[in-house]
């Protein structure tokens, strides 16, 4: 990709839901650029975007792909992202690289969920934005509900630049509002045809035309005294008004096409060029604030090429033929390869290696990069997505972006036990890829935990584990990390006594245990007097306890919140040992749990649903189903933000329940609150599943 002036970049993120075309849009415009020989689809897999083989063979986005082109003076990085909500991340990261953002619909399926999340999120980042109507190709479909649909959704700020001719089988190419032409792909030629609006589309342009002058004169009001006094505005005022007003985030401008077809492609990158921002442009109008990393103390820049370098990292790749990637955005400054900078998140020094600009999986060496620019670093070593790079000499820290917390949870069961330092190393390096999955061993269950989205990132992170670290593993439920307690006090002796032929063994103590508040742990107290258990043993008993501790009497789990006293005993002057009182101590606890009303603890989850308003009485049913206690509720935005108290075992498959109700609307995060005591009418079935799994285990 040729280097061009920094005014002539455009950095742009096409986004929707799954099927949308956003993937078919990109391949078009590359052909129309000249940047592929011809056009590849997904159902073949041979697209530039969805080049990994999770993609192909599920035929549809899984991350981020960057697709960066030259066309017309212009240099284009287009990032294609992923529309499920399993990849929403990837979504995330992606918007902090663009300067504008062009939202994809389909005219067969009209504004989804995923959508309006993304809406969402382009507006608190406070992006420009283009529409993109797709598929006016296929059948039944309706070019003006549509476009009622987007206002209702854009708020009314959606106005369209471009008309269709035709619709379905009949649509041969769209009206330029602006240029007041009709263009034309005929036979999917990758270059359009430009052509007078035939006659019978020229009531409906200049009803189009009249609606787009209506709307821009609404921005300003020297294009509103211009309009009322001329009943129009000139070509000139219009592009202008246009252009401001949508970087001024007042206007979205609508095009449309098919992407399959390469119809409305070059109107798209037109528009892409002169209503979207340059890196300039935006700076000029949103500077971009950072802090000292040692003072805290604010740092504005204005993105330009004369300051000190910084970057900021939204993506990283990890392939074991390939190496380490680091895409990053350059914010300011200039970047060299094999240059040394540092990296102010971590504060620890880079040896960059080459620069790369991607075409999807194409990687071309360029010597440099500057601000505004984005491009695949090399070799980098201690970098993470969502980290700070720049000079030394002059160090700045960006904003990191909030990264969704996985939902999902699966207990992993290696299926060679010799593969599992090879998972671990593989699953640690995926999540480096990806920081919205999450590794860890759980040191109560002994399970290895792998947390993700949903359904599909959680398949998807296991077939590139398989596919790149050649190991693969069995999914089941996590274990519950349940816990015993006990309600009163008790009493018990422990005595060991063995006789052998030589020495024996003899260890004898009274124990007595008592329920502390709940999240009170373990206290272990000493009253012996009179030396009746030889002070050096005392420590041999508490080992005992402690170890009895890790099984309790009810179901085996581990015993907490409880007090252990030793009060009494007796000793042997030579069969006694530090093992004899250690096994003593363990029978008078196991003994005293017998007698003390032991009952089970669950961990209890502090719920945070965020649902459409509509479906606000299904949610909370649901979870009242779920034995949750409902402590609230708030309004954000079009959503209600429900917060509960749930038990960690009730909402181990609770991902797919809340997509289930709210149509693939409703997002929630858990986190742990403590440990209640499980119903009386649920403890025999929970300790009677849990015994089963001890003798037999998954």
């Amino acid at each position: 990709m040729k280097h061009v002036t920094p005014s002539s970049i455009r950095n742009v993120a096409f986004a929707s839901y799954p099927g949308a075309g956003k993937t078919t849009l990109c391949e078009a415009i590359a052909w129309t650029a000249g940047a592929i020989p011809s056009m590849g689809t997904i159902p073949q897999g041979t697209t530039i975007g969805d080049f990994e083989p999770e993609e192909v063979h599920r035929h549809h986005s899984a991350g981020a792909s960057l697709v960066q082109l030259s066309w017309q003076d212009t240099a284009y990085t287009i990032i294609d992202c992923p529309g499920t909500i399993d990849f929403f991340f990837e979504v995330t990261s992606a918007l902090r690289a663009v300067d504008g953002v062009v939202l994809v619909v389909s005219a067969a399926t009209g504004v989804r969920s995923e959508w309006e999340r993304v809406w969402d999120l382009v507006q608190e980042q406070e992006l420009p934005c283009l529409l993109f109507v797709n598929d006016l190709d296929k059948d039944r479909t309706n070019y003006l509900s549509v476009i009622e649909e987007c206002q209702t959704a854009l708020a009314g700020a959606g106005v369209p630049i471009v008309m269709p001719m035709g619709e379905g089988a009949a649509f041969s190419g769209v009206i330029d509002l602006l240029t007041q032409q009709a263009v034309l792909s005929p036979a999917r030629a990758p270059q359009p045809t430009r052509s007078d609006i035939p006659a019978e589309h020229q009531s409906g342009f200049q009803e189009y035309r009249q609606r787009l002058m209506e709307k821009v004169a609404e921005t300003n009001d020297q294009l509103v005294e211009k309009y009322l006094a001329n009943g129009e505005l000139s070509s000139e005022d219009l592009r202008d008004g246009l252009m401001m007003g949508t970087l001024e985030r007042k206007i979205v401008p609508i095009l449309c096409g098919s992407a399959l077809h390469n119809i409305g492609t070059a109107t798209l990158l037109e528009a892409m060029h002169q209503l979207l921002p340059s890196p300039e442009d935006r700076a000029s109008l949103h500077p971009i604030h950072g802090v000292h990393p040692q003072t805290q103390g604010d740092i504005l820049l204005k993105g330009q090429r004369e300051e000190p370098f910084s970057a900021f990292v939204f993506k990283t790749t990890i392939d074991p033929f390939v190496g380490r990637l680091t895409f990053a955005r350059i914010v300011s400054g200039v970047l060299d390869a094999d240059s040394t900078f540092l990296n102010a998140t971590r504060h620890a020094k880079e040896k960059g290696g080459h620069l790369f600009t991607s075409l999807g999986k194409k990687h071309t060496q360029v010597p440099q990069a500057m601000a505004g620019e984005i491009v695949a670093i090399g070799k980098l070593k201690d970098t993470q997505t969502g980290d700070t790079l720049c000079e030394d000499k002059h160090p700045v820290v960006f904003p990191g972006f909030q990264i969704a917390k996985p939902v999902m949870s699966y207990a992993l069961e290696v299926k060679s036990k010799n593969d599992i330092d090879k998972v671990s190393l593989g699953l640690h390096k995926l999540v480096e890829e990806d920081p919205s999955l999450e590794f860890l061993r759980n040191d109560e269950t002994k399970e290895m935990l792998l947390s993700g989205v949903g359904q599909g990132h959680i398949d998807v992170t296991l077939e590139k584990l398989k596919r790149k670290y050649g190991v693969e593993v069995n999914l089941h439920m996590p274990k519950v990390p349940y816990k015993e307690t006990i309600h009163q006090m008790a009493q018990a002796q422990g005595k060991y006594k063995k006789q052998t032929g030589g020495h024996g063994q003899y260890g004898d103590c009274w124990l007595q245990i008592e329920p502390l508040p709940r999240g009170g742990g373990f206290e272990f107290h000493n009253k012996i007097v009179g030396g009746v258990i030889p002070r050096n043993f005392i420590p041999a008993v508490e080992k005992g306890v402690q170890e009895a501790l890790q099984q309790g009497c009810l179901a085996g789990f581990p015993v907490v919140d409880i007090r252990v006293t030793v009060y009494d005993g007796s000793h042997h002057p030579v069969d006694s040992s530090e093992m004899a009182f250690k096994v003593a101590a363990s029978m008078g606890l196991k003994k005293a749990m017998e007698e003390a009303h032991p009952t089970l603890l669950e961990p209890m989850m502090e719920a945070e649903v965020s649902i459409p308003d509509e479906v606000v009485g299904t949610v909370i049913g649901d979870l009242n189903s779920r034995r949750g206690r409902i402590q609230g509720m708030a309004a954000k935005g079009h959503h209600q933000i429900v917060k509960a108290i749930v038990p960690l075992a009730e909402m181990l498959k609770y991902a797919p329940s809340l997509t289930s109700m709210t149509a693939g609307k409703g997002s929630y995060s858990l986190s742990f609150l403590g440990y209640e005591e499980v119903p009386r009418e649920l403890l025999g079935r929970v300790a009677e599943e849990h015994k089963k799994e001890m003798v037999s285990p998954v």
